[in-house]
């Protein structure tokens, strides 16, 4: 199996500004991402900047980068711009690792690639692991999805789903299976990856600002990997950004 790994980074950020070029341990938050996916079986790993400034600091440190519009409303049209620059074939796997996701498992970009290659019926897959607490279930910035039986995606929801009529919405029962959570990681064919970026955004997606609701509206398969991983800590807030801090300065492990 075959697969490149493409990082959008964008310079702006409305929580926390220049969050890509973030200090983490001397090293800019962007350029972690790339040398964690490093890691994985990747082919090659391609930051998709939207400013010189990344094209920079990524170069400086012999992470490879493209330069892409400032104007696209999303990273995965920043991919899309991406790979057609890198002439990437329609059948080759894109995984997109999020930009502020430093501890990133490698181990979790493999399986999520794995997933897309073995599964024809799908044009793009994606992972959750099991919840664990109701305040998580409960919490609408925890993502959950709900499979069907061949293990693609039903639908995504910052709502409790699916929803446990018989305990009054508290998930754990002997007779249920935990609730998942989705994790923000995914693999396209790159075919499908420029097509997607031409899709007229869909009603749910609208609703509930999660962007792979628009592959499912479409009437299109995505595999979901169910990982015993769970996410490496992502960077949201300057919190965030100093606990990640604290963590790479206490293992020397995380390159």
């Amino acid at each position: 199996m075959r697969f490149v790994v493409l990082i959008p980074a964008r310079l702006a950020s409305s929580r926390l500004p220049r969050k890509a070029l973030a200090d983490i341990g001397g090293v800019p938050m962007i350029v972690r991402v790339a040398q964690r996916a490093a890691h994985s079986r990747a082919a090659r790993v391609v930051i998709a900047a939207d400013d010189d400034e990344i094209v920079a600091a990524c170069s400086a440190h012999g992470v490879a980068a493209v330069l892409t519009s400032k104007e696209h409303a999303s990273g995965s049209d920043r991919l899309a711009e991406a790979s057609t620059a890198l002439a990437l074939a329609d059948d080759e796997i894109v995984v997109n690792v999020q930009g502020d996701e430093p501890l990133i498992e490698p181990a979790l970009i493999d399986a999520c690639a794995s997933a897309l290659a073995e599964r024809a019926d799908c044009v793009m897959s994606t992972a959750a692991h099991a919840i664990a607490s109701d305040a998580d279930f409960a919490n609408p910035n925890v993502v959950k999805v709900v499979l069907d039986a061949s293990g693609r995606a039903l639908y995504f929801s910052r709502a409790p789903i699916p929803w446990p009529r018989d305990t009054g919405g508290a998930m754990h029962h002997e007779r249920q299976a935990a609730p998942l959570r989705h994790i923000g990681i995914y693999a396209y064919r790159a075919g499908f990856l420029r097509r997607f970026a031409l899709l007229p955004v869909s009603p749910p997606e609208q609703i509930e600002h999660l962007e792979q609701l628009r592959v499912l509206w479409h009437g299109e398969g995505i595999a979901v990997h169910v990982s015993t991983l769970r996410p490496g800590v992502g960077v949201d807030t300057a919190d965030d950004l100093e606990h990640v801090r604290r963590l790479v300065a206490d293992a020397s492990g995380f390159a």
